[in-house]
């Protein structure tokens, strides 16, 4: 007889129902190329903001050459940029790798569709990108080459978890996200997107002190207080989806939803430390890493939390 979780449900996680005993050759060679991506479209992701926080954005005005050159840039803003380019390349390469070997391997279909829309969006980036620098990085083709971004990571995220995780072939719904899951995912989003306005419209350094702004500061400090309410709002949704999931849900996805609660921690922390020196390069480099790495949790959490509703769902026919 099958064993339960603490809840008293049976969940096809806990008894690995779905998943071979063994994994053969292709099936494992699409597990680690959908993690071999997810991390280097992390890091992709961290290059970004140093090249943005760098201001080396336009250290390269040509596209896809730097100055009509491949090869590395004696300038650093120049290299930091075309570094950036090359990682790109990286990235759609095993995003293409990974979709092919999800397409081949038999117990891994279920990451065909995730991987697959990888694709699609490392195209759309790349074109966002060269827009980004043929627009001279003006604030609205930064901000959707951002969101665009973050699309890529979180469904290479997903196809990671899944890989890791879910089971042999498609199942579910992203109805199984439910409403806490969805909200937190777009509260998340949004105060990322809000924080690279503030960049964007050289805001950083605009209000020295937090959580709240002193009388008397620019227009620009509206930016900050937006961008911190948006992340307010984070913790908000963040405390209710724990809550409503964590009496259903498995001692993996509860270590994966305390991950994101401790991340969460850390990310206002260095924003309170971003706002306090005034926007130091160093310190928003490190909170935009940090804010990555939340959205990673974020996504990855709330994709276990739906895989394993979908695992109990046959139990409770």
């Amino acid at each position: 007889m099958a064993e339960s979780s603490p809840s008293g449900v049976v969940t096809g996680l806990e008894r690995g129902e779905g998943r071979p005993p063994s994994l053969d050759r292709a099936s494992t060679v699409t597990l680690v190329l959908a993690l071999v991506t997810a991390g280097a479209t992390y890091a992709l992701v961290v290059l970004g903001s140093t090249v943005r926080v760098t201001n080396s954005g336009m250290g390269c005005p040509s596209w896809p050459l730097c100055y009509g050159r491949l090869g590395p840039i004696d300038r650093f803003h120049a290299a930091l940029e075309q570094s950036h380019r090359y990682l790109v390349v990286v990235v759609s390469v095993v995003a293409v790798a990974t979709a092919l070997a999800a397409w081949r391997a038999r117990r891994r279909h279920a990451v065909l569709a995730p991987a697959s829309a990888a694709v699609g969006l490392v195209v759309v980036q790349a074109a966002l990108g060269a827009l980004t620098v043929l627009a001279k990085n003006a604030p609205w083709t930064v901000a959707v080459h951002l969101v665009v971004g973050l699309a890529f990571l979180g469904v290479t995220t997903v196809s990671a978890a899944v890989a890791l995780w879910g089971p042999e072939r498609p199942a579910g719904s992203v109805r199984a996200l439910g409403p806490t899951g969805w909200a937190l995912l777009g509260a998340t989003l949004a105060t990322i997107v809000g924080g690279s306005l503030v960049v964007a419209h050289g805001a950083g350094g605009a209000c020295a002190a937090w959580p709240l702004c002193p009388s008397g500061s620019s227009g620009l400090a509206d930016w900050q207080l937006v961008h911190r309410s948006l992340a307010l709002l984070v913790g908000v949704a963040l405390g209710v989806y724990v809550t409503a999931r964590w009496r259903a849900g498995t001692t993996r996805w509860r270590a994966s939803a305390l991950v994101a609660a401790g991340l969460f921690v850390v990310v206002a922390a260095l924003g309170a430390a971003s706002a306090l020196t005034r926007a130091a390069a160093t310190w928003q480099d490190v909170h935009l890493a940090a804010v990555a790495l939340l959205w990673v949790s974020v996504v990855a959490s709330t994709v276990l939390a739906a895989l394993e509703a979908v695992a109990r769902a046959p139990a409770r026919a």
